[in-house]
């Protein structure tokens, strides 16, 4: 304990303080995390598909941020968020209509610290979400594409919701760079081309992309819930200059 201590005191002095900043954000114990009683098999199922551990490592959530989980759903990823920065820490689940399983998984420990918002997606009015450290888009984004989403006004709200250098990470499922937005409600994928454009369009700077969940023998043609092989998924970061 006394070593780490000092390594970290040893960071504060020789690190710039961005890059401080940017150090200290894997101190968490995302495999303790992970590894934590109470969470259901369900939950760890889908750790394996998620690749959990390289997920919470790439976007980096540390104690005492406050969180924006867009597209909740049952909350998964909420739950995660929410383990992530305690102490401290706050995350906001949101989804635009009520949740009966993210309703039940309020009722948990591990959620005292995340609120539940039902807002439009393009409409972020409840005025906590301000000065955010972190957006987290899992999954949902290519659904805003078959739905009644300004999603233009969306990504600007994302924005206007986090703080300078607050961070917005977006995972999905991958289509051709052809199909760009046109396939979200036939085969619930979305071109990474397409997202980032729109994203950096909003005023977002790309930090990042990650490999983890790449599946190049996807043809990219198929809907996720049967396709033959394991679906190809990109994950990007960005940060509010």
């Amino acid at each position: 304990m006394i070593g780490n201590f000092i390594r970290y005191l040893m960071l504060s002095l020789v690190l710039p303080l961005g890059a401080f900043a940017a150090a200290s954000s894997y101190a968490q114990d995302y495999p303790s995390l992970l590894a934590a009683p109470h969470r259901t098999e369900a939950d760890r199922q889908n750790d394996k598909k998620r690749e959990a551990e390289k997920l919470l490592t790439f976007i980096g959530p540390r104690p005492g941020w406050r969180v924006l989980d867009m597209a909740a759903g049952a909350g998964y990823s909420t739950e995660l968020m929410a383990r992530a920065v305690a102490p401290g820490g706050k995350v906001y689940a949101q989804n635009d209509k009520a949740s009966e399983k993210l309703a039940a998984r309020m009722k948990t420990p591990a959620m005292a610290n995340a609120v539940e918002v039902v807002l439009p997606f393009d409409n972020l009015s409840d005025p906590e979400l301000h000065d955010l450290d972190l957006v987290t888009f899992l999954f949902g984004y290519h659904d805003t594409t078959f739905m009644a989403v300004d999603r233009a006004k969306m990504d600007k709200a994302l924005f206007d919701a986090l703080k300078p250098g607050g961070l917005l990470v977006i995972a999905d499922h991958s289509a051709r760079p052809e199909d760009g937005a046109t396939v979200g409600k036939s085969l619930h994928r979305i071109s990474e081309k397409t997202v980032r454009e729109e994203i950096e369009r909003a005023g977002f700077a790309f930090v990042a992309d990650a490999d983890f969940l790449r599946h190049p023998e996807d043809t990219r043609t198929n809907i996720v819930f049967k396709n033959p092989t394991p679906n190809d998924e990109f994950v990007l970061k960005f940060r509010k200059p």
